[in-house]
């Protein structure tokens, strides 16, 4: 039993063993992701990062829920040495994208020149749990690198206290598997959200991430840009893997390595091999590359 349905700019999944749990299934996914739009999104004028982006270098009392995301982003950023970077914001909306992905528009004349944070900036968000945040000066946020899998950890955690039997949500193909049961779910692996499966694989716990530059692409200026940015450049990542799936016990955890690696470019392999992720890379030209013991049994078509 299932449901789909729009949110946060996307398209949400929902699966449930037990049938008495699909209304409460969808109830809680539209409940967390209405709470994560008002306060996280950068593309709503009444949110709590957009007054936080108004206000860099200054103290801005927010709701704790934007808090508990910077903290993800910034303990991805950790992780990454600043590759999942949380203060992009700037140079996306330089870029281009500057508003909700369906509403973008092409634009005449030059491209502006792109504003880069530097790559340790990270660092100097400061954050009150009990409800503030502070980014640097001539800074913005933007949670897009790890956004849409905090939300599948944040419904899948409300499935595990509510719902009776196993679960598993998909927010924009970022997927986590609630209340296992011992029985895998079949995953599809596709480049191209909605077409057939590339390959499907069995995931009886954890959580399985995709980070792509084929899908959110747009053109500016005349210049073809797509959303994966290197912190280092403020650019879109040159495409040495179109498409990158990682697994791991976290939703987060699992598209914090598949974003890296496409950052990474050439030196992805070797990073990844010091994770505990597995992931299955798409090289620009079609070749599959698995890594870390691709960790699922794989399905026959």
């Amino acid at each position: 039993m299932h449901v789909t349905f729009p949110a946060i700019g996307t398209s949400v999944f929902l699966a449930v063993r037990d049938r008495r749990d699909l209304a409460a299934a969808e109830r809680l996914a539209r409940l967390v992701l209405a709470d994560v739009d008002a306060t996280c999104s950068r593309f709503r004028d009444d949110s709590d990062l957009t007054r936080v982006n108004r206000h860099p270098g200054q103290w801005v009392a927010v709701d704790p829920l934007l808090v508990a995301a910077v903290e993800i982003a910034i303990a991805a950023a950790r992780r990454t040495d600043g590759l999942v970077h949380p203060l992009l914001g700037r140079a996306l909306v330089q870029l281009g994208y500057d508003r909700d992905f369906g509403l973008l528009r092409e634009c005449d004349g030059h491209p502006a020149p792109v504003t880069t944070p530097a790559l340790d900036s990270w660092r100097a968000i400061r954050v009150d749990p009990g409800g503030g945040l502070r980014i640097p000066e001539d800074t913005a946020l933007d949670l897009g690198a790890t956004g849409k899998a905090w939300c599948a950890d944040l419904i899948a955690t409300a499935y595990e206290r509510h719902l009776r039997g196993s679960a598993v949500v998909s927010v924009g193909g970022d997927l986590r598997i609630a209340r296992p049961d011992g029985r895998p779910w079949l995953v599809g692996i596709s480049e191209h959200p909605g077409r057939v499966p590339d390959e499907t694989i069995a995931v009886g716990a954890g959580a399985v991430a995709t980070s792509t530059t084929l899908v959110r692409r747009w053109t500016r200026h005349g210049v073809r840009r797509h959303h994966l940015l290197d912190p280092r450049t403020g650019l879109p990542v040159p495409e040495v893997w179109r498409t990158v799936t990682a697994v791991a016990p976290t939703c987060v955890g699992a598209n914090t390595a598949s974003t890296a690696a496409i950052v990474l470019g050439d030196a992805a392999p070797d990073w990844l091999a010091t994770t505990s992720a597995a992931a299955r890379l798409v090289a620009q030209d079609g070749q599959v590359r698995h890594l870390g013991g691709w960790p699922v049994e794989e399905v026959a078509a």
